[in-house]
């Protein structure tokens, strides 16, 4: 991997791709908890509607994930749409780390109104909060923009393809 072959992923192919793993994350969830706890699941105004719930709705994506960006640098949903979710410095792999914060920093990026979401949008490096509290970027593998990806600590020597 080079600089020059990947730039800053933007807001929309990253709605894009939480489209896609959203709805893979309800092709699996929806029907253990329907066979779990029946359609009276979706009438219950719980958060949690019990332990079985918590484990499939909560931590299953979470372990999910954070698996996924350790381990592929990507969710389905990016892989999908060529996006890699990379270290802001270096352009390596996701410490452990790094992937539970960037995870947990959803939760802060969502808790205004989604406004650390949106942030994507117009910062320089398209990095929501959940990417600078981990300090972390999405990149795309082809170029379609102007704006060239910079690592400042990068050995692209050792880098994983």
């Amino acid at each position: 991997m080079n600089e020059s072959d990947v730039e800053y992923a933007g807001f929309w192919v990253r709605v894009g791709a939480t489209m896609i793993d959203t709805l893979l994350i309800m092709v699996i969830t929806f029907p253990l908890l329907v066979s779990i706890y029946g359609w009276k699941y979706f009438d219950s105004e719980k958060l949690i509607a019990g332990p079985a719930d918590f484990l499939i709705s909560w931590i299953l994506p979470a372990v999910a994930v954070v698996w996924f960006w350790t381990q592929r640098q990507a969710t389905p949903g990016k892989a999908a749409l060529s996006l890699r979710v990379l270290d802001a410095d270096s352009g390596g792999n996701l410490s452990l780390g790094q992937s539970v914060g960037r995870y947990l920093g959803y939760f802060v990026s969502i808790i205004p109104l989604g406004l650390g979401l949106f942030w994507v949008g117009f910062d320089s490096r398209k990095q929501g909060w959940h990417d600078k509290l981990a300090h972390t970027v999405v990149v795309r593998a082809k170029n379609h923009g102007p704006k060239p990806v910079r690592f400042p600590q990068a050995d692209f020597h050792k880098l994983k393809d």
